[in-house]
């Protein structure tokens, strides 16, 4: 009795296991191109709800000084609308940051320049002192980071 015996014998079995591990590679292609697809899906939706923020920046005169590099915070302090404005984008990048994490979305190339960037700024960055305590110790430190490159 040869392979051919054992096969005739087995044909069932065999194509049975053949299906079940075609049917998981099938699985496993299908859980990737979702993945994928969520993500991009993430990365628009965290692009929509960013463009929002700066609509309201750019119909809004009185927040223009957010991102004056010359504001002097010392003869005239941060605003409540400048602060409630920053904390918004603050707690936008929060969000951002936690679904990079988790991989929910696509980390943008150029995210870590652009977060220096923005607390360089001495709104932004008074704001982000006063509001430091508040946030979560990973983002915290995400950000400081940011900060400390050149």
């Amino acid at each position: 009795m040869g392979i051919w015996g054992w096969i005739s014998q087995n044909w069932f079995s065999i194509f049975s296991t053949i299906g079940i591990i075609g049917g998981l590679w099938f699985t496993g292609i299908s859980l990737r191109s979702e993945a994928k697809t969520r993500r991009i899906a993430n990365l628009l939706t965290l692009t929509q709800n960013q463009r929002e923020l700066w609509e309201v920046f750019y119909q809004n005169v009185q927040l223009t000084r957010i991102l004056d590099p010359s504001a002097d915070i010392a003869s005239l302090p941060v605003n409540h609308g400048e602060e409630v404005y920053t904390s918004a984008l603050i707690q936008h990048l929060s969000s951002a940051y936690r679904a990079m994490q988790s991989d929910l979305t696509i980390k943008p190339e150029g995210l870590r320049r652009d977060v220096h960037e923005f607390f360089q700024l001495p709104i932004p960055k008074s704001v982000w002192e006063r509001i430091k305590p508040f946030q979560d110790k990973d983002f915290v430190v995400f950000v400081e980071s940011c900060l400390a490159e050149n």
